[in-house]
């Protein structure tokens, strides 16, 4: 493990390079290598044949984000509805497109089982017709390790093979190593619109059980450009806590891209993030990330799933300037620490005026999931250099005009970071900064950023709380 840790994976030979994946202990199961050519060629058959192979009771995992294999599952879909299956669990991490195998008329047939929700499916959960789990980003893999999550199929979305036969798992390598390496079959959608990337993402056809090829477009996210608050939020982020030489994460939206906005100036950035978005490219074309800094990694971005634009996509492909990685790599907080100057920009939906942060749920609705926000939360504050930097930023009010900062967060709604965690706040009105602080001077620090509007109304509830005025 310590050799993993300090390995440094600077020169590439291919878009294939084996990464230094986490050592696991746990597995329960057989595990086949995925990237262990076997004698035999993909099966290439039609959708409606590939998922021919799912029947009644069967646990389907699927890849999610830009790499859903949104044709595969429509064709899911149909094959439960037209041979009438039954109890069809299909789990993954946030999906892109409609998901109809969760619509009201399958309830019967699937049953959705989000490790991170996306907008797709929140309805059927909050209709009891689909599940969700409370899980840190890095511990998904062991769903699988652990033989909690047994896949009977895995649907994955990968680029055409090259001359040796190796496919690339592209825009999503986070758990679907370990999904795939533990499951009984494997059904690939093979797209020639889907990017190689480099790092640990490749997997050889010969494992697939059956191939599809398609021809289509990734989703895509962006093009919407930040609001004024965002850009304020963006720019008090970049001018005040990230440093030249800095490391950064940050997940998708508009503060993101807003904060990467705003660091045209900077020097030597480098990024080590779960995901990252359409922000970066134009910081690499600039010269201002070049990953120079970093100890793992030297010059190189790293990943483990992204969304967004096409230039995006473009940018990742083929490049060996980029390396995706599994989550429980990626997101281990043994390795985020290693970063020099780490800084984590991380979302919420409201902060209570302890620090506490509600980022998966509004109220008792579940919106999200815990993602990898504690994970850099925790990693950027363990930084080894003593350097790390971890940020919540949300813009001070919601669309109608509530706080996002509150007396107590709303009845029902779940702490996704504990007010321990918590170091820094920053809505469009500045920046708080918690370590350290007793709840008195919390209080006080997280009112002093919240919209004008509503600050005489914290300072009572806080009054009213702690029985003394927040001061600092």
């Amino acid at each position: 493990m310590a050799m993993m840790l300090g390995k440094q994976l600077n020169r590439l030979s291919g878009p294939c390079k084996i990464a230094p994946v986490m050592v696991n202990h746990y597995s329960t199961i057989p595990i086949r290598e995925i990237t262990h050519p076997l004698q035999r060629k993909p099966n290439i058959v039609s959708p409606e044949e590939a998922v021919a192979c799912i029947k009644s009771g069967d646990t389907v995992f699927a890849s999610g984000a830009a790499a859903t294999p949104i044709d595969m599952l429509k064709a899911l879909t149909k094959h439960g509805q037209a041979n009438k299956l039954k109890n069809v669990t299909v789990c993954h991490m946030h999906t892109e497109g409609p998901a109809d195998y969760c619509a009201p008329e399958n309830k019967d047939i699937f049953r959705s089982n989000s490790f991170f929700m996306g907008a797709n499916v929140r309805k059927a959960v909050a209709e009891g017709r689909g599940d969700n789990l409370s899980i840190f980003l890095h511990e998904i893999p062991q769903l699988f390790y652990k033989g909690i999550v047994r896949p009977d199929v895995a649907i994955v979305h990968v680029s055409p093979p090259d001359r040796h036969g190796f496919c690339s798992l592209g825009t999503s390598v986070d758990c679907v190593r370990a999904a795939s390496n533990h499951s009984k079959m494997i059904v690939a959608q093979i797209n020639k619109q889907m990017p190689r990337t480099f790092g640990d993402a490749c997997i050889h056809s010969s494992q697939f059980d059956f191939a599809v090829e398609v021809d289509s477009p990734l989703p895509q996210h962006g093009g919407k450009p930040p609001s004024e608050v965002e850009n304020k939020i963006g720019k008090l982020i970049a001018d005040n806590l990230i440093c030249n030489g800095a490391t950064l994460q940050m997940g998708i939206g508009n503060i993101p891209d807003a904060v990467l906005n705003a660091c045209h100036n900077h020097k030597d950035l480098g990024i080590h993030s779960e995901m990252f978005a359409n922000g970066v490219v134009e910081l690499v074309r600039k010269g201002c990330v070049n990953n120079s800094k970093k100890k793992m990694h030297q010059g190189r971005i790293v990943g483990s799933f992204l969304i967004g634009n096409q230039a995006l996509y473009d940018f990742v492909n083929d490049n060996p300037f980029i390396e995706m990685y599994g989550i429980d790599y990626v997101n281990n907080t043994s390795i985020i620490k290693q970063q020099p100057s780490m800084t984590a920009i991380n979302s919420a939906i409201e902060v209570d005026l302890t620090g506490q942060v509600s980022a998966d749920s509004i109220g008792t609705r579940f919106f999200s999931g815990f993602g990898g926000q504690v994970d850099f939360i925790r990693g950027a504050a363990e930084g080894l250099d003593g350097k790390g930097v971890p940020i919540i930023a949300l813009p001070s009010v919601t669309n109608k005009g509530q706080s996002k900062i509150v007396p107590i967060l709303q009845p029902g709604a779940g702490v996704v970071t504990s007010r321990a965690h918590v170091h820094y706040v920053v809505t469009e009105y500045g920046i708080a900064s918690l370590f350290g602080k007793n709840m008195r001077q919390r209080a006080y620090e997280l009112i002093q950023i919240s919209h004008p509007d509503h600050r005489e109304k914290l300072e009572k509830s806080a009054f009213e709380r702690l029985k003394v005025m927040p001061s600092c």
